[in-house]
Order: structure tokens, then C-alpha cells, then sequence
């Protein structure tokens, strides 16, 4: 079975880290504009059971992604195992640990394998490789900008935000961005 690797060294704590991957706006920070990808339904934390459900193209048609969160240790890691979708099989830990008392390492772990394996793999698995590596890019530089800047913001006392024009362009990414940042 295929997988796929990628570690950042990040400017905070680990327990930070697994924090603001555990904030409601998490999953939507985490999605890249760029991808066409239909949220029918968020995962409503990081707890064993908990699903997230997306539409995904798969050439000219959509598919249904069901991704199931299966372990669960917290300040350390999490892992999200597909129950249905474009796979033949998907299983993805987030893991975070020291770098010392203020940096960590957050690497994620894709295992997975394209339908009509080894065919698929042949077919489709060079252009597999390359989304991810993009996805992850992407996914990695998000989480240490966003840490990075509600660091500088520290412990300073919560705000109520009221924010018109949530859904919009700058909305859609302000909303997520502002409640991964805490309580």
C-alpha cells in the first residue's frame, strides 16, 4: 500500500498545535481554495466517531467521501480512516510531538490505495502523489501561519467579534481563522 509523508517544524508547543487542529474552523482552514470540494457535513471535533462527509470530483462525476476519525490521542495525535469514497482504501494520522519546550513537529501519514489496484496505481498514482504533496503544502503552511500569528496575539483576553458578511470572500476565511484561535 502507498503512503505519503510530510513533517513541518513548528514555532509552538505541541499541545498547541493539536489544539487548534481540535477548534471548530480547523477543517475549513484546512481546505484548499483552490480544490472543488462540497462540505456536506463538518466533523463535530476530533472524538472517535465523529465523520466528515464531502463531495469530491472524480473525473466527470462526484463522489461521496465519508472520512471517519478512528483514534483519538490527546495533545498527540488523531487519525481518520475513509468509510466511503474515491479510495479503495485511506487512512490518515495527524501526529504532533516536542521539538523542544516551545517548537513541535506536526507530520501527517497517508495509507492508501487507488481502486483497481495495480492498475490504478500505474494510471493515476504519479498525479495522486502530486495533489497531496500540493494538499499538504498547503495544509502545513496555513497551520504554522495561523499558530504563528495567534501566538503574537497571546494571552490576551477573548473578544466577541460580530462579523457581517461571514460567507463571503474574506468572511469565509476570517470566520475559520478567528475560531481556531480559541476561546
Amino acid at each position: 500500500m502507498p503512503s505519503y509523508r510530510h513533517r513541518s517544524k513548528l514555532p509552538v508547543p505541541r499541545e498547541a498545535v493539536f489544539d487548534w487542529h481540535a477548534r471548530p474552523g480547523a477543517f475549513d482552514r484546512l481546505s484548499p481554495p483552490w480544490q472543488d470540494v462540497e462540505v456536506v457535513q463538518r466533523p463535530s471535533g476530533l472524538e472517535v466517531g465523529t465523520r466528515a462527509v464531502l463531495r469530491v470530483p472524480v473525473g466527470p462525476f462526484r463522489k461521496r467521501w465519508v472520512a471517519e476519525h478512528t483514534r483519538l490521542e490527546p495533545g498527540h495525535a488523531f487519525e481518520d480512516v475513509q468509510r466511503e469514497g474515491p479510495f479503495a482504501a485511506w487512512r490518515h494520522e495527524h501526529r504532533m510531538t516536542s521539538d523542544g519546550p516551545h517548537a513541535s513537529v506536526l507530520e501527517d501519514r497517508i495509507d492508501y490505495e487507488l481502486p483497481l489496484a495495480p492498475l490504478g496505481r500505474w494510471l493515476g498514482g504519479a498525479s495522486v502523489r502530486r495533489q497531496l504533496e500540493q494538499l499538504f503544502a498547503y495544509r502545513h503552511t496555513t497551520t504554522a501561519q495561523d499558530l504563528r500569528l495567534h501566538a503574537r496575539a497571546g494571552e490576551a483576553r477573548p473578544l466577541h467579534v460580530l462579523l457581517a458578511g461571514g460567507s463571503g470572500l474574506i468572511g469565509s476565511a476570517l470566520v475559520p481563522f478567528l475560531l481556531t484561535g480559541g476561546p
